[in-house]
């Protein structure tokens, strides 16, 4: 099968990449921050969430969709929140045509730049590529070291998944893994077991467990459908957050009620950072599938 390469279109008054299937399948992203903005599946139906608030200024960061956070994570270091890629223009790569049968492949980069250097002095590419199959995303993050010295970072996937209700989803599959809760105990050191298998939820989330080794298979069900993840091993880490009613009330880019219909699952290394030695390269993916 022969696919057509991404179209350049405009979405919000800000220049995006496109990509479709025979089958209807469709993804869009913004080239301000190569950030993914619309997933949605033969059937028509959107996967990821996207702020009817989000603010498209090609300056601010998106609420929603999937952003990336590099070289920081949150508010851990002295950075901007989560970093400054998904505030900066991206390039597209040219199609290399090297796309699994029956998918498409689109590839953006970003690299230093006296914008990038006045807030982390560092030379660095960085590379996402997402590759679109029937009912399948997968996302690709390569990071490589460009400088003569070693530098540290951290990075995340930052994943918004559209839910029906929040009320009604579950999250299976990390049962026996612990992690940190920033809500119930906001100190980083001091962590929690999940016993149950299942994570439900009634109110905010903010956790990051630890021990992702790439042999979990994480199941997201909720009443709009179902949805699976696995991410590399080289992501060892996995954030779960949903805002809940208070906060998401104050936040000025969502509804108030957005919160329940959003679940954000990253793919993610944010408790221990990464050195890269210079010339050396790092890669994590992130792979979701419609069931």
């Amino acid at each position: 099968m022969t696919l057509a390469p991404a179209v350049l279109v405009c979405h919000r008054d800000q220049p995006c990449a496109e990509l479709r299937l025979t089958t209807g399948d469709r993804l869009l992203v913004a080239l301000h921050g190569a950030h993914v903005l619309s997933w949605t599946t033969a059937d028509g139906k959107e996967q990821l969430y996207l702020s009817p608030r989000a603010v498209f200024d090609g300056r601010s960061a998106i609420r929603g969709g999937v952003p990336l956070s590099f070289p920081q994570f949150n508010e851990r270091g002295a950075l901007p929140k989560h970093g400054f890629v998904r505030n900066l223009p991206w390039a597209v790569l040219p199609d290399l045509g090297d796309a699994p049968e029956g998918a498409a492949r689109l590839r953006l980069q970003i690299s230093d730049s006296e914008a990038t250097r006045a807030l982390w002095p560092k030379a660095f590419k960085l590379e996402l590529i997402l590759t679109l199959s029937v009912g399948r995303l997968d996302m690709q993050v390569v990071v490589n070291n460009t400088d003569a010295v070693p530098w540290d970072f951290a990075l995340a996937l930052h994943t918004y998944l559209a839910v029906d209700a929040i009320e009604g989803t579950a999250l299976e599959g990390l049962g026996g893994l612990r992690y940190w809760d920033s809500v119930g105990s906001p100190a980083r050191w001091l962590t929690h077991l999940q016993r149950a298998e299942a994570l439900q939820f009634d109110g905010e989330v903010d956790r990051v467990y630890q021990g992702m080794d790439g042999t979990q298979l994480l199941k997201l069900q909720h009443a709009g459908g179902t949805l699976t993840m696995t991410q590399s091993a080289s992501f060892t880490e996995l954030v779960v957050w949903n805002a809940g009613a208070h906060r998401c009330a104050a936040m000025s880019d969502m509804p108030t009620d957005g919160y329940r219909h959003m679940l954000c699952v990253e793919a993610a290394r944010v408790d221990v950072p990464i050195t890269l030695a210079p010339g050396a390269r790092w890669d994590g993916w992130q792979q979701i599938c419609c069931v």
